[in-house]
């Protein structure tokens, strides 16, 4: 089989200053065929991105490559190539989809000229030529309207649309090897399905070659031919999907297998990195959901949330975000809610919390409406109902140290007396989520995704809540921390008995997590009942959709 490209004893450092470097790629070899898709995995801080980045040469200018280190492409080392020609190589023979459309599209151009502009630089075509291929780009890859998208800025569209857009960029030269760096990452299961299927069906009729950058084994399984694993810059195993998939041989690749909430069982604990690294034995112990008896804690009874647009100078239309929603939590169980972006679950969470209000609708807590409470009446409430994010670098504040992130809202409730006792409230908590003492002074910068994630449960813990809403609280975490963070959640939940919301486009997850869940779709509980009635019995057609989209593992082999 003849290799498109060839990466050869690949080390990379960084120069941190003039004394210290930290190497973050040592000894990386691989090849990629011709027509085929090669998968690199692993988590965080593995060297997926810095190996894959080094082949475009996309690097900071503090990078540093080995002398023995080559990446052949064409008959020449592109470590070795002018800037001049690597900048002809990028966009035409080679090109990115990077994880986040929206820090990669210029925003204060239409998305129509940022594709029609690597059509001009590369192919030379003038203005109208650019436009015409353009559209018909926008086209090839799904676009709805496209003609009317081309004026389109991308805060207009959808995530799913804006990485279309960038994978039209992508191959608008039609390139010979496409890099995806975790093109999905943070996409719904259905819109996933669609860019997986899109970029398959790119692959197959352009036979190109792509480079999937993924920490998602599921989907490594579903659009991989080859795949190499990376742990702590180095590879720790490559071969065949199927073989990967069916017999790993490293520790580490099976601890990656291992991680993700399986569809078919139940553990009561998610294995982790160590537990299989170290030969624990597996968790063989089913999870029972906690029984479902007594008075609800909170009953929602016809929630509806409308949002006023203004289409015209005096024509207003309302957006209907959430419609006529009902449903019960009871205490020491987890509600899951479920759909696509834009369905209403985090609206349906943030006016649980009043975050944000109510258009109609009553929220029953223990007999008082949430919804009726002036500003200072809910206050007392936001003790009990807390919320964790999404993206914890976003919520925690950068200029506040973990112990002044976790005071602060004991301060204003008056929790813990004086300061003294709420700084031994708050190293408690920090022992409680798997931290050390000496991350008390530290900033939000210093810590992994995880380790974050970690400081904000342990900020709503500081209010002792009794209710937690986690809006897609591990959705952007590798498979490893994310097994970590959901094993924290169950063990809180059973020793303070708390009631969770639990948002989340991972079904897989939810299923796992959830005791009853509600399926959500364009503003409407379509659908609920419990985990195993759900995905085993869906009755409603959005649900089969939804659960037809979860990437099941290994890929049909190419006719």
């Amino acid at each position: 089989m003849s290799h498109l490209v060839s990466v050869q004893n690949l080390s990379v450092s960084f120069r941190m200053s003039k004394t210290e470097t930290v190497r973050a790629v040592r000894d990386v070899s691989f090849n990629i065929p011709v027509n085929a898709t090669v998968a690199l995995v692993g988590e965080s801080g593995s060297g997926k991105s810095v190996s894959a980045m080094s082949i475009v040469r996309l690097l900071p200018e503090n990078a540093l490559f080995d002398e023995s280190s080559k990446i052949i492409y064409g008959g020449r080392d592109l470590l070795r190539t002018s800037d001049e020609d690597m900048r002809g190589l990028r966009g035409k023979d080679i090109s990115v989809v990077f994880q986040e459309p929206m820090s990669s599209l210029n925003p204060v151009f239409p998305v129509g000229e940022q594709i029609a502009e690597v059509l001009r630089i590369h192919l030379k075509l003038n203005a109208r030529q650019a436009m015409d291929r353009t559209l018909e780009l926008m086209t090839e890859v799904g676009i709805a309207n496209p003609r009317e998208r081309l004026k389109s800025y991308p805060h207009e569209l959808s995530g799913g649309q804006q990485q279309r857009v960038m994978i039209a960029m992508a191959i608008a030269c039609e390139p010979k090897l496409l890099i995806a760096d975790e093109p999905t990452t943070a996409l719904d299961a259905t819109v996933q399905r669609q860019i997986m299927d899109l970029l398959i069906d790119l692959q197959r009729r352009k036979r190109m070659s792509i480079l999937f950058i993924s920490h998602d084994l599921g989907l490594v399984g579903e659009i991989s031919t080859r795949v190499v694993v990376m742990r702590d810059g180095s590879v720790r195993e490559a071969g065949d999907v199927r073989q990967i998939f069916t017999t790993p041989q490293n520790a580490y690749t099976k601890a990656l297998l291992a991680c993700r909430p399986r569809l078919d069982s139940r553990p009561r604990r998610l294995a982790v990195i160590d537990d299989i690294v170290n030969q624990r034995p597996p968790t063989t112990e089913q999870r029972v959901s906690a029984p479902l008896s007594g008075a609800a804690l909170i009953e929602v009874k016809g929630l509806c949330k409308d949002y006023k647009l203004k289409s015209g100078l005096f024509a207003r239309s309302v957006l209907s975000a959430v419609r006529q929603a009902d449903f019960s939590l009871h205490r020491g169980r987890t509600l899951g809610l479920v759909g696509e972006s834009g369905s209403g679950k985090t609206t349906l969470g943030m006016m649980l919390t009043r975050l944000t209000d109510a258009s109609a609708g009553s929220i029953l807590f223990e007999g008082v409406d949430l919804a009726k409470l002036s500003a200072a009446q809910m206050r007392a409430y936001r003790q009990r109902i807390q919320i964790i994010f999404q993206n914890p670098y976003a919520s925690l504040n950068p200029r506040f140290t973990v112990g002044q992130i976790l005071l602060e809202p004991m301060r204003i409730h008056g929790i813990g007396g004086d300061d003294d006792g709420r700084a031994r409230l708050a190293l408690a908590l920090i022992d409680k989520v798997g931290l050390s003492p000496q991350d008390f002074g530290k900033y939000p910068h210093e810590f992994s995704g995880g380790q974050r994630q970690r400081i904000a449960i342990a900020r709503c813990l500081t209010m002792k809540p009794e209710v937690i809403v986690c809006d897609e609280s591990v959705s952007a975490l590798d498979v490893s921390v994310q097994a970590t963070v959901l094993n924290l959640l169950l063990d809180l939940q059973e020793e303070f008995g708390l009631t969770y919301v639990f948002i989340s486009h991972d079904l897989a997850v939810v299923k796992y997590m959830a005791d009853e869940i509600l399926v959500m779709c364009q503003g409407e509980i379509v659908e609920r009942g419990s985990a195993e009635e759900i995905y085993t019995r869906p009755s409603h057609a959005y649900t089969r959709q939804l659960l037809g989209a979860i990437p099941r593992g290994l890929a049909t082999p190419s006719p």
